[in-house]
């Protein structure tokens, strides 16, 4: 579902009126390269993910997503990070305004035959990017930060 609007740690957020689980992959092919998706609504580029749907995991709902949005097979192979800043707050039509809970996972590509691939609707772009060629790329500040921790060298998970 497209969103409204998007407040991070703006002074005047809207009254949040509950919780959006979301689920992201920070999925990495043989080179070491991430993969990415820009989304149509604002052309920042993301990583591939998206709402948890009542009677689906996690690890469902991420797997689902990447395949959907950049048609990417992936294994989920860890937790990167949970974040639940309550300063992200995304506004929908008829939801209204809710605190974002993001679930980053590692994950890898299980075959090395898929070419990225936009879905057309969501997403308008899908492309293997190498880490520093990730730093010139529009992105959301919350975006950036989940990024740039889950492609740090082998840490703890991150959660806040």
């Amino acid at each position: 579902m497209a969103r409204i609007d998007e407040y991070f740690h703006d002074p005047h957020p809207p009254p949040v009126q509950g919780l959006l689980v979301v689920g992201y992959a920070i999925a990495r092919d043989g080179g070491g390269r991430v993969l990415l998706v820009r989304r149509a609504d604002d052309g920042n580029w993301e990583l591939p993910g998206g709402r948890v749907e009542v009677g689906e995991t996690v690890s469902a709902a991420v797997r689902r997503e990447v395949f959907e949005e950049a048609g990417i097979t992936i294994a989920l192979t860890g937790v990167s990070g949970i974040y639940s800043d309550p300063a992200h707050i995304v506004v929908y039509p008829v939801e209204g305004a809710r605190q974002q809970v993001a679930v980053c996972l590692h994950a890898r590509v299980v075959s090395a035959g898929e070419r990225p691939r936009p879905d057309g609707a969501e997403t308008t772009a899908a492309a293997w990017f190498t880490p520093a060629e990730t730093d010139a790329l529009a992105m959301h500040p919350a975006v950036r930060h989940r990024l740039t921790h889950g492609l740090a060298p082998a840490t703890a998970p991150h959660v806040d």
